[in-house]
């Protein structure tokens, strides 16, 4: 085989971060994850993403982790791999739009602690809500990847993706990736999108997927024989179920192909084995459920994400109703064609689907409405592809005029106001956009370190922050 045809397919390692969100509710800690960084640098990843996501608010709030403190030390750790890390446009990790300094910030912080790449996305695909996110990385100098937040649905045709992916590409991303956060894609559709959208953009694209639904492995390989550059895989003992395909798996198929990786399976095994243990305490502990281990066939039937369905179930058996989880799952299309057919992505396949709970169990549709729902027709997450429903929305927010402009136009740039608030527990830059995002976590954290440096307990270095009356 000559240099020519050969074309490896680059791979985006998962472990330090989807790979145990998905599994594991984010619960790794940076103690259990830096004795392995060397060989995982030594294997030749493109990147591995170790950041962002649900990371940042797991480690304030369950794992008592400084997130930044974590970053610096992977950063020290990998000297040959790039990291990576997952950014929710202008919610950043959080779950609101946030100010323009904010992101912008967030942004320069990140890279100046160790990111290089930033995988940004919108649970709405509306690219407004990336715009500044983007331009901040460029200045910065760090990759910014743009995501494409894989759904189906009327709206969602090959001519939908193409020419959101050309608006990507002109809006300066340096690659794209297709998110498919739900297990979605298909083998053959993925073909038919990879291939569409090579031919429309030139810059690299990259294919996320979870395996929830069975098909992730052949996607893959479908995706990469129609020119895929980058795919996403979890080291074997944290992969499949909610998670990636395995990565020595991925790695074996495509041996001795044009797209081989060149990887060594004797390092990998090396990794597994490292990990392996944990999966055991996980599965003996009861964090790991095997449950999310197997197929959900149901996510490609309803075309709803397992942790959505998941979701659902829990809410109904709150209500006492769990024998109209298929009525829910039949007014999930309903509801989510009403607020204009979004991807079900955080937060939007939450907001779909407690509104659907909600319509089901009032027995008349729209009795009752969450806030979230009023603000999705108010514009406020900004736009969907589709018109929302005008009855329904009439119904839910009456005579309210709704926003076109993008979200954060109407919300004042707050990092000095947000300075000023937690001043008083401020050791490093970092710290105030920890608080930013999650506001009480954050402050706990504070607390909790104020109280480790000093040797005090936290009532004690609470009494003298004032927040006990002495």
């Amino acid at each position: 085989m000559s240099d020519k045809e050969k074309k490896p397919v680059k791979i985006v390692e998962t472990i330090l971060r989807d790979a145990h969100q998905s599994l594991i509710a984010t619960r790794m800690s940076t103690e259990q994850m830096l004795p392995i960084v060397d060989k995982l640098d030594e294997v030749g990843y493109h990147a591995v993403e170790c950041w962002g996501g649900a990371t940042f608010d797991a480690s304030l709030r369950f794992l008592k982790e400084d997130p930044w403190e974590r970053l610096r030390k992977l950063r020290d750790g990998f000297k040959k791999t790039k990291l990576q890390m997952l950014f929710r446009g202008q919610n950043i990790l959080g779950y609101r739009p946030y100010a323009d300094d904010v992101v912008e910030y967030f942004v320069q912080k990140s890279v100046a602690n160790g990111i290089d790449i930033i995988r940004i996305f919108d649970c709405l695909n509306d690219l407004r809500n990336l715009q500044t996110c983007v331009h901040a990385a460029n200045k910065e100098k760090a990759h910014a990847q743009v995501a494409l937040s894989y759904t189906l649905g009327d709206a969602y045709t090959l001519e939908y993706w193409t020419n959101t992916a050309r608006q990507i590409e002109e809006m300066g991303a340096d690659s794209i990736c297709i998110k498919d956060m739900a297990g979605l894609l298909l083998p053959y559709k993925a073909t038919e999108l990879v291939t569409a959208l090579k031919k429309t953009v030139h810059i690299p694209i990259e294919l996320h997927t979870h395996y929830t639904s069975g098909v992730a492995s052949m996607t893959y390989l479908k995706a990469v024989e129609a020119g895929v550059d980058i795919i996403d895989t979890a080291i074997s003992p944290f992969a499949l179920g909610t998670s990636q395909p395995a990565t020595e798996v991925m790695v074996e198929t495509f041996k001795g192909t044009p797209y081989d990786t060149g990887f060594d399976q004797k390092l990998l095994a090396e990794i597994a084995d490292y990990f392996r243990p944990m999966r055991d305490e996980a599965l003996e502990s009861g964090l790991l459920n095997p449950k999310n281990l197997g197929v959900n066939i149901k996510t490609l039937l309803y075309q709803v994400p397992g942790g959505m369905l998941s979701n659902l179930t829990s809410q109904l058996k709150e209500q006492h109703a769990e024998d109209k989880f298929y009525e829910v799952l039949e007014e999930v299309p309903r509801v989510r064609k009403d607020l204009g057919e979004p991807p079900l992505v955080t937060p939007s396949s939450q907001i779909v689907g407690t509104q659907a709970v909600f319509n089901v169990i009032m027995g008349e549709r729209y009795k009752m409405v969450t806030q979230e729902t009023k603000d999705v027709l108010l514009g406020k997450y900004g736009a969907t592809v589709k018109p929302f429903n005008k009855e329904v929305q009439k119904k839910c927010i009456g005579d309210a005029k709704p926003i076109t402009c993008r979200p954060a136009d109407l919300i004042e740039n707050e990092l000095d106001k947000l300075r000023g608030e937690m001043a008083q527990y401020s050791q490093q830059d970092e710290d105030v956009l920890s608080y930013a995002l999650f506001p009480q976590v954050a402050i706990d954290f504070f607390k909790y370190r104020q109280a480790q440096q000093t040797g005090v307990d936290e009532k004690e270095a609470d009494k003298k922050n004032g927040a006990y009356p002495v």
